[in-house]
């Protein structure tokens, strides 16, 4: 593994390898429900990615959480996925932001969620591995 490839950010015991992306089956578009929050710049994106109507796009795929919007789920396996996982990101170019950054989420700076991190993210290498 080349290390310049790695990917670091402060404050995460980890660094990431991007390329895992590659073989990973979408780990972390899958599993257990969740929000995946869009704000309104991110949904004028998307709706214009799809060709459609802005309004047309918060009806058909999002859902009203409070005052923010979340993109809809759906079953899938086990557990459920984005409704645009299918085989891959189907609005990869234009995710959303907290798509894009993960796996430097602020819960991963606590160890509590490590395993949890290991389980879903095959690219997260831990600098004591790294180390090695």
């Amino acid at each position: 593994m080349r290390s310049e490839k790695l990917i670091s950010k402060d404050g995460f015991d980890f660094k990431f390898n991007p390329d895992a992306c590659k073989k990973c089956k979408g780990n972390c578009c899958i599993g257990e429900s969740g929000y995946i929050w869009v704000n309104p710049k991110e949904i004028e994106a998307i709706a214009d990615f799809l060709g459609i109507d802005k309004n047309i796009f918060i009806d058909r795929f999002l859902i009203k959480v409070g005052y923010k919007y979340s993109i809809k789920e759906k079953p899938y396996k086990k557990g459920y996925a984005c409704i645009f996982f299918e085989n891959g990101c189907k609005i990869y170019p234009v995710r959303p932001n907290q798509c894009k950054t993960f796996p430097f989420w602020e819960r991963y700076k606590d160890e509590r969620y490590y395993e949890e991190l290991k389980n879903e993210c095959p690219g997260v290498i831990f600098k004591m591995e790294n180390e090695k």
